[in-house]
């Protein structure tokens, strides 16, 4: 009896050693490390540093965050990313992934890299999931940020976070010279009547030390005049277009204001010039969230819209990171719903603005607070570059062309057809 008394107390032990594990394991989720207990691992590929190249020590809180969330409300379901991806090295990595047939099912995109991975094939086409999913409303993000994922009418992205160009002003010099701030609908005329009243020699030593702007390029003055660069195919240069010509004319007579020196990109920072066009995240990485006048390296600075060019608008290019499927993703149902919830989720959009310095892409984060319309304008109505092969090639010639024209003679129409035929005859020679 007593043997059998020791056997029954040595069960009832273990039992309870056995409940009180399970216990233990469920309250500290270790179960979930069990062989087995996943139906799904959905791998993300990303990088360590900022997608906006600023010191950032949150780089992965985000989506850390976004995953406790994704994983408790999707059992069976575990989401992985390998670390210590610099983003300078994140493109050659996930090539190489791709290659191999390793591709993680999904994968942010760094804008300049877009088009090769589209081209490549490497992309699923999201247009079946965003039409059989009734909770999924495209109108929620900003509409340029959102068509920043279409490649030659198909959609292949979705939009994480984003940052607009704005014209950043150096308000010491404007209240020093006795110039009223310009309003958000400014144009190129006021523009370049401020440039030219502060461009000076302020000791008298015979050099210009005092500039109106520095970092203002020709793509700046063809977006806010209208320009319509190529055609959708990338077949056709439309260099001669009035619209064009009248950029490149208003880029002349700022290079001329500097009588042919070139400003050194220090001197903003140093306080001697009033306009340098930022985007919206280098801004962040200088000045505390949110938008506000600060004093920063001994002078005044906000931010404005781009002028608008006589047949164009106040708008600017926006740079966006965008978040795609793999083509060859087994779990395509689920990385949709972590896709969605990374880029739609308000929470998780909301932790743009304190984890990094870019822009959340919903409209309703941005607009929440009432505070930004200048920021929220900016997005809505910026400029959405033509995807086509060989894109940033093409306008590395026109960057040339552009260049050649304003070095060239002072007949700028004969100047702006030769240089036109040129690009055409590169363009027909690529197809």
């Amino acid at each position: 009896m007593e043997r059998r008394t020791d056997g029954n107390h040595m069960v009832r032990a273990g039992i309870c050693a056995l409940l009180l594990l399970a216990v233990w394991m469920t309250a500290s989720d270790t179960y979930k490390n069990l062989p087995g207990f996943y139906e799904d691992i959905i791998r993300i590929g990303v990088f360590s540093d900022s997608y906006w190249e600023v010191q950032n020590g949150y780089s992965y809180q985000i989506l850390e965050d976004a995953i406790a969330r994704f994983e408790k409300g999707h059992p069976g379901t575990r989401v992985e990313y390998v670390s210590g991806i610099t983003k300078e090295d994140y493109s050659e990595w996930l090539s190489g992934q791709i290659m191999k047939g390793e591709a993680p099912d999904i994968f942010f995109i760094p804008g300049e890299h877009f088009n090769d991975f589209a081209e490549a094939g490497a992309l699923k086409n999201l247009t079946p999931f965003i039409e059989g999913d009734r909770e999924f409303l495209p109108e929620r993000y900003y509409a340029s940020a959102y068509e920043y994922g279409n490649y030659g009418g198909i959609q292949y992205a979705l939009p994480y976070e984003c940052a607009p160009k704005l014209m950043f002003v150096n308000k010491s010099i404007l209240q020093k010279e006795g110039i009223a701030m310009p309003e958000n609908l400014w144009t190129w005329d006021d523009f370049y009547r401020i440039c030219r009243e502060v461009t000076k020699d302020t000791d008298k030593n015979g050099t210009i030390d005092q500039f109106g702007t520095i970092g203002y390029t020709w793509e700046d003055a063809f977006d806010s005049n209208g320009v319509l660069l190529f055609d959708e195919r990338g077949r056709e240069c439309y260099l001669t277009d009035r619209r064009a010509k009248d950029a490149i004319s208003f880029m002349g007579k700022l290079e001329e204001l500097n009588k042919g020196y070139s400003v050194p990109s220090r001197e903003f920072a140093l306080g001697n010039v009033v306009f340098q066009p930022m985007l919206f995240s280098e801004y962040r990485a200088y000045k505390s969230y949110p938008l506000s006048i600060k004093k920063y390296a001994g002078f005044e600075w906000d931010c404005l819209t781009m002028p608008a060019g006589p047949e164009g608008s106040n708008i600017s290019r926006l740079d966006t990171l965008t978040l795609a499927m793999s083509e060859s993703t087994v779990h395509g149902r689920k990385a949709w719903e972590l896709m969605k919830f990374l880029t739609g989720d308000e929470e998780i959009q909301s932790e743009i603005f304190d984890y990094s310095e870019g822009v959340p892409v919903l409209r309703e984060v941005v607009e929440s607070g009432g505070d930004f319309p200048l920021l929220s304008h900016a997005v809505e109505q910026a400029v959405v570059i033509p995807r086509f092969h060989d894109y940033d090639d093409a306008v590395a010639e026109v960057d040339r062309a552009v260049r050649n024209i304003l070095d060239g003679s002072s007949n700028i129409n004969m100047e702006t057809i030769i240089q036109n035929r040129k690009i055409n005859r590169y363009l027909k020679d690529r197809q």
